[in-house]
């Protein structure tokens, strides 16, 4: 139960930050808290109540409520990860409820696999819909500069740059498009003003959705 209550914590502290968003400095009303997260009003207070006695907003009866420093922190960190999320969920072929798988992923997202997936997908600014996917913490962004010549996608490969092919994030029949050009697992790779060119000289023209979903370790 513990656990369950805990990510029922991380729902209003991402949902408090959705509210920040809009607007930084407006209290959010309980009342609109519930419609959110579609909760009776009793029950949104309750909570508040809660996130308040362990520092985590600030809550004015009949007024409403803002996050704290900390809470802030924390709200913003969940809504990272739910938008890394649905970045990764747009670059497989998943046909499902992007929004809410991602709710479900978001909670199962420690700080090793956050690091790894901002890797992974190229440190994104913006999720599928354009929003804006908040800056990492300070650990976190020491620990991603400092591993980012690990892997990357081909969408952040710049000019001038190559490296070797290390995994292809698609369905086996998009695999099998992209090997019959000649790009195959241990392939050099590099890029030009012109595009992408491998090892042999063979130039091949590729999407950005076959970019982002090809990954490659820079030389």
């Amino acid at each position: 139960m513990s656990g369950h209550f805990k990510e029922f914590e991380d729902e209003y502290l991402e949902t408090m930050y959705e509210f920040y968003e809009r607007d930084a400095e407006a209290l959010v009303r309980t009342g609109d808290l519930s419609d959110a997260l579609k909760v009776s009003p009793a029950s949104a207070t309750e909570m508040i109540q809660r996130l308040a006695s362990k520092g985590l907003v600030d809550y004015t009866p009949y007024k409403g409520a803002r996050l704290t420093e900390i809470g802030l922190v924390h709200g913003k960190k969940m809504k990272r990860k739910h938008r890394l999320a649905e970045v990764l969920l747009d670059i497989l072929p998943f046909d499902g409820d992007a929004h809410a798988t991602a709710c479900r992923l978001e909670h199962a997202i420690d700080d090793d696999l956050e690091v790894a997936l901002s890797l992974l997908l190229g440190r994104p600014d913006v999720d599928p819909s354009g929003r804006e996917i908040p800056s990492p913490t300070e650990d976190i962004l020491a620990r991603i500069e400092a591993n980012h010549r690990l892997i990357r996608p081909l969408s952040s490969m710049q000019i001038g740059e190559e490296g070797t092919l290390q995994a292809m994030v698609m369905a086996p029949s998009q695999k099998a498009t992209i090997e019959s050009v000649g790009l195959r697992i241990g392939v050099t790779i590099a890029k030009d003003e012109n595009g992408f060119v491998l090892e042999d000289g063979t130039r091949v023209e590729l999407d950005s959705d076959f970019q982002s979903q090809l990954l490659f370790r820079p030389a």
